[in-house]
């Protein structure tokens, strides 16, 4: 009797791992996008993409779906967010030619951003353009997300918007690993070590609020943090960015999603902490 209840402790046990590494797996972005496309008319495109599979049902049911319009004049101003928290270092990292985008991919541990005290492990990052998000309706030349992920889950993304003008540093360093893909038909490239701090993230003022995934299984919960300052990058950088996808789409920015009465917060530091 001893052993069976044994036995029944030890497979419960296995099926609650099982199914919190299902629920872990579903909050991630799908590695391979050719399932789905940025087509306004496609049977595959963003207003479908909820049909596609059921697990992607978020993405045509769900009422906290990114990327949202930041509005200056319906955003909450606050001072007590504090400045953006984070600790990278350099980690061995990998281009992903994902179907409709490129992502760097870090093997190990890149370091970490820090929210309400708890710690998001910096996973990746990825380009869209144009952007995703707009302010006061207008859009940007390119969008990159920092995905985080904390120890239970939890999803927080950095979104840093670009427009044309001088040459984004750090993408100047992709430069030779993107034309490698973009010439080929290889769909990864290891890039060796990448320190994360080079993407500059710095901004004392940022919009804070709570959204989606911007791609399929559109998982919501996920901490955004949009930085204010928009930074420059080359054209050149943002089309070989697109021509290193290998697909046709001229865009791989979803289209903005209903705000559904959802604070967004923008953070200005009081004069005390500016100085």
């Amino acid at each position: 009797m001893e052993k069976f209840a044994t036995l029944i402790l030890v497979c419960s046990f296995l099926i609650v791992l099982v199914l919190l590494l299902s629920c872990q797996a579903t909050s991630d972005e799908v590695e391979d996008e050719r399932e789905f496309n940025y087509e306004d008319d496609s049977e595959k495109g963003p207003a479908r993409w909820g049909e596609i599979r059921q697990e992607w049902s978020m993405c045509n049911k769900g009422s906290m779906q990114s990327p949202i319009d930041l509005l200056d004049d319906r955003v909450e101003v606050v001072s007590d967010l504090g400045r953006l928290q984070g600790s990278y270092r350099p980690c061995n990292a990998t281009l992903t030619n994902r179907g409709h985008d490129i992502m760097l991919k870090w093997e190990a541990d890149a370091g970490f951003i820090r929210i309400n005290g708890t710690l998001y492990q910096l996973k990746q990052c990825h380009w869209h353009s144009p952007s995703e998000h707009t302010v006061n309706d207008k859009s940007f030349d390119l969008e990159v997300h920092l995905v985080h992920q904390s120890p239970t889950g939890k999803i927080a993304v950095t979104g840093i918007l670009y427009e044309i003008g001088e040459p984004d540093p750090f993408l100047t360093s992709m430069m030779d690993y993107l034309a490698d893909i973009s010439g080929t038909s290889e769909k990864q490239k290891v890039v060796g070590m990448v320190d994360p701090k080079q993407i500059k993230t710095g901004s004392i003022k940022y919009y804070r609020y709570i959204g989606s995934l911007t791609i399929p299984p559109c998982t919501q919960d996920v901490i955004w943090t949009i930085v204010q300052k928009v930074r420059s990058v080359s054209s050149e950088q943002v089309k070989l960015l697109r021509v290193a996808v290998h697909d046709e789409s001229d865009t791989n920015a979803r289209p903005v999603q209903p705000r559904n009465r959802r604070v967004v917060q923008l953070y200005k530091p009081t004069v005390e902490e500016e100085n």
